[in-house]
């Protein structure tokens, strides 16, 4: 029984939702805060140019951000290359569709405790992380999509 009890604990621990770190993106020319998307689910991801995986999940992130921008989802990849031209040369052969930002300090990966590349948060319409996921792995994409469905369709 206290198995039990320990396990449920755990289960509705993590699905505790927390605060997003703030951060400012580039949107259509302007400078946005990622608060002032409060309202749209969005995805933000984090990748580096040497990052494998990452070179799967730039073309779902591509897809999802076009298929999903109508209902409110907004994607930004925030880039951790201390040398810019690395991340120019990884978008001149894998191209974005979304916003790119860039942390070559780590100040932004430290604040959402980056511990693999990709990392991706799935933020919800009040601003609060819901979904986690280390690494991108193309067997799991329908279940990132669900999950990006189930907040889509939440109302604030």
């Amino acid at each position: 029984m206290r198995f039990l009890t320990l396990f449920l604990l755990l289960i509705s621990l993590s699905s505790l939702a927390s605060p997003a770190p703030e951060f400012t993106l580039t949107l259509d020319s302007q400078a946005v805060r990622l608060s002032e998307l409060k309202g749209h689910v969005v995805y933000v991801d984090f990748w580096a140019s040497w990052c494998k995986p990452c070179r799967k999940s730039f073309p779902w992130m591509n897809k999802i951000s076009q298929q999903y921008a109508e209902q409110g989802l907004v994607v930004v990849a925030v880039n951790l290359d201390a040398d810019a031209e690395l991340a120019a040369s990884f978008l001149q052969k894998v191209p974005a569709d979304f916003p790119i930002t860039y942390d070559p300090q780590g100040e932004l990966a430290e604040q959402y405790q980056i511990i693999g590349m990709p990392s991706s948060y799935f933020i919800d319409k009040k601003g609060e992380i819901r979904f986690t996921h280390k690494g991108f792995f193309s067997a799991q994409q329908a279940h990132y999509e669900q999950q990006l469905i189930t907040l889509l369709n939440e109302t604030e």
